[in-house]
Formats: C-alpha cells, structure tokens, sequence
C-alpha cells in the first residue's frame, strides 16, 4: 500500500540540502548585513580601503559601497530557494540550481564567506541529486 499525505511528502523532502542551504542563506545575510552596518567602503571600515595611508592613491582596491548588498541579496536569493526546497519537494532540481548558483556567485565574488558559499554549493549539490530520484 503506497502512503499519500503529507508523511509521505514529509519523507521525500531533501533534509539536508535545506538544512544546509538554509545555514548557508542565513550566514551569508548576517555577513552582508554586518559589512553594509559597519559602512564597509563607505565611511566606517572604509580607512584601510583608501582613506589611510596611501590617500586616493589606493582607491582602486576598495569595494564600492554596494558591495556588501550583493552578498545580502545572495543570502535572501539562498534563503528562498531553501524555503522553497522544503515547501516544494517535487522542485528541488530548479530550485538547487537557484541555490547552486547563488552560492557560487557569492563564492567567485567574495560576498558573504567562503564557508557559508561551501554550505550552499554542497546543499544546492544534494537537491539536485536528490531531485532527480523524486521526477
């Protein structure tokens, strides 16, 4: 007798690719938050990136001050895509590529931490393994 319902979702949902995108979305807003809060190149931690030192004649090295926003906006793109992992089983592939992607962007462009990136690039990993058994 095959079981419907939702214990049976509940068995077919990718634990720990959610669980492992979710740490990796929350870590990457916390980075990106405390960048952005501690006016990371835009006044706060802004002397070594410029303002020191060498004057202007380091400026070129410093991020712009969008830049810890990129790496909050990965961590919310993460976070969706593990929320949504969770709520819809059956769409783990597409949304383990948003995760997959979002983390490596977040990797190649040193955004929110290299270990929160790793945490999403191995959890976006698992849901595309897992989802192709699920179709």
């Amino acid at each position: 007798m095959e079981e419907k319902g939702p214990r049976a979702q509940a068995s077919e949902r990718p634990i720990a690719a959610f669980v492992l995108a979710l740490l990796a979305g929350l870590w990457m807003v916390a980075a990106g938050g405390m960048m952005a809060g501690f006016g990371w190149g835009a006044g706060g931690m802004s002397w070594m990136w410029g303002h020191g030192m060498m004057g202007r004649f380091g400026s070129f090295a410093s991020p712009s001050p969008w830049w810890p926003w990129l790496g909050l906006i990965a961590g919310i793109v993460v976070l969706v895509g593990a929320t949504m992992l969770y709520a819809r089983p059956k769409q783990a592939q597409g949304w383990g590529i948003v995760i997959l992607v979002a983390s490596a962007l977040n990797l190649f462009l040193g955004m929110g931490g290299i270990l929160a990136s790793l945490l999403g690039i191995i959890g976006g990993a698992l849901a595309l393994a897992g989802g192709s058994k699920g179709s």
